[in-house]
Parts: structure tokens; C-alpha cells; sequence
């Protein structure tokens, strides 16, 4: 059974990777799981600097998912590079570091300076942060700036380069054409969506900056949405992201047109959900009688001709 599948010369042994942001830098679970059996790990976010992200309160639990805050807090890369790359280095897991950033030079700075590392295989733009105030959706919701960033970036790296839209714009996959257009690789679809919760007694809302980015299984239907609008605009592979906490989840994704499928928010309720799907996703191809877990990308049967844009109207 063939689980693996490549992304500019980079060879992933599965298709189930752990999101940015939800697994550390790797380190912080190695004595509760074994990321050895990932097909990749995309580290938390890196900026030039360090950063102290947001106040408290920053995370609330909502309905079916999370509300997080966290404001890209991370220890910078360069305190990256000297504590936390070795470990990564001793992984048989592709490693991609994921960069977000304030500025357009920042994204530059950080990318370049990391191309003379040994360990980084790759890159995931972060381009769509809903929670920091520089940055963030600024680049996220231009669709000029983003391909501004995709295009600079391009001329730094022959590594593969993944850039995270955001949800939270009208169409989505017109971003994914731009970011294709300007040489990306991939496009990892999506990041979280805009929401708000509130202390009733208090009357105040419950994260300090009032709005966070919304996770878990809650909006799964809205990320599977999106992937699929994104696989029918453009040709190159999807990173599907959204709620998905167990094997069946990933298996939807992967049908409506992911190549590979990132788990985020179960790594908090099981630091081995993503290695638990990976499992589960070898073993429901063989069962379905395929040779290769890439046989379920698209495979998704409709008679509907529309697109999912005209669907709506």
C-alpha cells in the first residue's frame, strides 16, 4: 500500500501532517507520542523576533471547538534555530517550517535566513492570522499583497513553498489562483475563522481581543467547502485543514480534493490523533481495495455540473 506522495522532489511517507501551532516545535511531545509516524510536522509560527502574542484570557472552548487568541506568541527563529532545529533534525519526518511576519521583509528575512539551515524541508506561509494586529489578514485579504509575498518568496527558495489562506474572505479560491500564478507549490486551505464569544454575567467578551480564530470539528463542513472550491480553481496540491479529528474526516477531505490533510485542534484532546489517522487512513484504502491512499484525492462522485460558486447564487 502506497501512502507517500512527493511535493517538489520532498517525499512525504503519509499524507496526515500536524498543523502549525498545535504541536509545538516538535520537542514539547516526544515523550507522548511518536512523530516519526507523521508524514510531516509543520512547526508553530516563526517571525524575525520573538514574540509574547496576546494577554490572557486567549483560548475559550466553544461549542464543538476552540477560540484562540494566541497572537503567534513563538521564541523567533533564531532561538529557533539554536534550540529546537537540532531535535527536528533527528526526525524521519519532513519538517516544514511555517513564517509569519509583520512585513514583507520580514517574511524574506526569516525564509532566508533559515534556506542555510540543515533539517527545513520546506516552508508554509503564514499569510492569514486572524488574531495580531500587523500583518495577519492584512496580507491574507489582499489578494494583490499575497501574491507579492508568493512571488518574493519564490525567488529564495527552491524548497517546496505552501502558503495558508484565510477563510475569511468572499472567494477563496481566487487567492489559491494567485499564489499558483506567483510559483507556489501548495496552498494549505484553511486557516481559522473569525469568532467571538461572551461572558453573559460579565458582559464582556471572553478573549481579551475580543475576537479569535474558531477551530475544530464546528468547521469542518465550512473548511471541506473550501477545499473543494479551491481544487476545482487550481492544479496544485491542497493541504486540508478543519476539524478533523478522526480517519473519516480525513478520508472527506482527501475526496473532495486534498492531496494531504493536516490535523490541528485534536492534537490538544490527543497528542496522537494525527498518528492514529494516519494509521486509520492506510487501513480504510486497503479495505476499500486501493493500492495507493492518493487514489481518494478527488474522488469524490457528483452529477452536479455547477461550480460550487454558482451553487450558491
Amino acid at each position: 500500500m502506497k501512502e507517500s506522495f512527493i511535493l517538489r522532489g520532498v517525499e512525504f511517507k503519509n499524507r496526515v501532517l500536524v498543523a502549525s501551532g498545535t504541536f509545538g516545535y516538535g520537542d514539547e511531545l516526544k515523550d507522548v507520542t511518536d512523530a516519526n509516524a507523521l508524514g510531516g510536522i509543520c512547526t508553530k509560527s516563526l517571525s524575525w523576533k520573538p514574540r509574547d502574542g496576546n494577554p490572557p484570557r486567549r483560548i475559550v472552548e466553544t461549542p464543538s471547538g476552540m477560540l484562540n487568541s494566541i497572537g503567534l506568541a513563538n521564541i523567533g527563529v533564531h532561538s529557533f534555530i539554536q534550540e529546537k532545529l537540532p531535535y527536528l533534525r533527528t526526525l524521519d519526518t519532513v519538517i516544514i517550517a511555517n513564517i509569519a511576519a509583520s512585513s514583507i521583509q520580514e517574511y524574506c528575512d526569516v525564509l532566508t535566513l533559515l534556506e542555510g539551515q540543515d533539517g527545513v524541508d520546506g516552508y508554509e506561509i503564514n499569510i492569514s492570522c486572524p488574531n495580531v494586529r500587523e500583518g495577519g489578514l492584512n496580507f491574507g485579504t489582499n489578494r494583490e499583497m499575497t501574491r507579492e509575498i508568493t512571488a518574493k518568496l519564490r525567488t529564495l527558495t527552491q524548497k517546496p513553498l505552501i502558503i495558508k489562506l484565510t477563510p475569511n474572505v468572499t472567494h477563496i479560491s481566487e487567492f489559491a489562483r494567485a499564489v499558483e500564478d506567483a510559483g507556489a507549490d501548495a496552498v494549505s486551505v484553511m486557516n481559522t475563522l473569525i469568532g467571538l464569544a461572551v461572558d453573559i454575567y460579565a458582559r464582556k467578551p471572553k478573549l481579551s481581543t475580543i475576537t479569535g480564530g474558531l477551530s475544530g470539528p464546528a468547521i469542518k463542513p465550512v473548511a471541506l467547502a473550501k477545499v473543494y472550491e479551491v481544487a476545482q480553481a487550481v492544479k496544485i496540491p491542497i493541504f486540508g485543514i478543519g476539524g478533523i479529528m478522526t480517519t473519516e474526516d480525513a478520508v472527506e477531505f482527501l475526496l473532495v480534493g486534498a492531496s494531504a490533510v493536516q490535523i490541528g485542534t485534536a492534537n490538544f484532546v490527543d497528542p496522537s490523533a494525527a498518528m492514529k489517522v494516519a494509521a486509520g487512513l492506510k487501513a480504510f484504502a486497503v479495505k476499500q481495495g486501493l493500492t495507493d491512499v492518493g487514489q481518494l484525492v478527488g474522488a469524490m462522485e457528483s452529477n452536479v455540473k455547477v461550480s460550487i460558486l454558482q451553487s450558491w447564487l
